[in-house]
């Protein structure tokens, strides 16, 4: 018996959820790449979203192969370790 693994990828963002935290996935060459961050624009087919890290990925409407907003990214952590250890 042969076991398959099947996922619906759907795609629900529109161009009113500019300023919102969204995942994105699209299809390039060598398979797919992810995109989590603020979605900055959507024009002339080409989503902007802005990474954390601050790089901003253009993204091509033809490419997505799933894309929704998600929730606020929690507050990070202290850096040193766990808050209140002194560091």
């Amino acid at each position: 018996m042969a076991l398959g693994f099947s996922a619906r990828l759907n795609i629900t963002l529109t161009p009113s959820d500019v300023g919102k935290r969204v995942t994105t996935r699209r299809r390039i060459p060598e398979g797919f790449r992810d995109a989590v961050g603020e979605l900055e624009f959507w024009r002339d087919g080409v989503l902007g979203v802005r990474k954390r890290d601050g790089t901003l990925v253009e993204i091509a409407e033809e490419t997505l192969a799933a894309a929704k907003v998600v929730p606020e990214r929690p507050p990070g952590r202290v850096p040193g370790g766990a808050a209140g250890t002194g560091g």
